[in-house]
C-alpha cells in the first residue's frame, strides 16, 4: 500500500518491478532466499516493517543461505576494491598500522581456517583493535554458536544498508 504517509524511499522499493526489488535486495544482502523474502512481502507500509521482516527472513535462513550471504563480504581490513559499501563499513581499519593489519589478516586467515568462511562483524563504528579483539574472542567459539553471532552480525549490516538504500532510493 503506497500511501502519502510511506516514506519515499520505502514507496520507491515497494513500487520497483519483481527483478529490480532482487536486484536492490541482493545488493543489501546477497542472500537470494533473504532477497526473494522481503520482495514477496512488498509492499511495506514503515520503515520498521521491513527492518522486521529482514530480521525474520535472516532468522529463517539455512546454513546455506547463511553462506550464500556471507560470501557477499569481503574480509576485514580488506575492503573490495571499488567498492565503497565496503569502504564506509570498514572505515575503521583507515588508521590501523601495518603491523595491526598484518595481525588482522593473520586471525582471519585462521578463522577462515576453522569455519570455513571469513569472519563476520558488523564494522560500522568499529576501530580496527575492537575488530581484531572480536576476532580473537570469537575463534574460540563452537561452530554452532558462531553460525548464530554470524546471524545476528548479518542481520545488523542489512539493517544498516536497508537504511541507506531507503535513504538513496528518496
Amino acid at each position: 500500500m503506497t500511501s502519502t504517509s510511506t516514506p519515499p524511499g520505502l514507496a520507491r522499493l515497494n513500487a520497483l518491478p519483481e527483478h529490480a526489488a532482487l536486484a536492490a535486495l541482493h545488493e543489501v544482502c546477497a542472500s537470494t532466499t533473504w532477497a526473494r523474502r522481503l520482495t514477496d512481502a512488498r509492499p511495506f507500509a514503515t520503515d520498521e516493517e521491513l527492518r522486521t521482516a529482514s530480521d525474520a527472513a535472516m532468522a529463517g535462513l539455512t546454513a546455506a543461505d547463511l553462506a550464500e550471504a556471507m560470501a557477499g563480504h569481503p574480509p576485514i581490513g580488506r575492503p573490495k576494491p571499488g567498492d565503497p559499501t565496503s569502504a564506509r563499513e570498514q572505515r575503521g581499519m583507515a588508521g590501523a598500522s601495518d603491523e595491526l593489519r598484518a595481525e588482522l589478516l593473520e586471525l582471519n586467515l585462521a578463522y577462515q581456517e576453522k569455519f570455513g568462511h571469513v569472519f563476520l562483524i558488523c564494522a560500522t563504528g568499529r576501530t580496527a583493535e575492537q575488530m581484531r579483539d572480536a576476532v580473537k574472542e570469537r575463534i574460540g567459539n563452537a561452530p554452532e554458536q558462531e553460525r548464530e553471532i554470524v546471524r545476528t552480525e548479518l542481520g545488523k549490516i542489512n539493517r544498516i544498508r536497508l537504511t541507506r538504500l531507503l535513504e538513496e532510493e528518496a
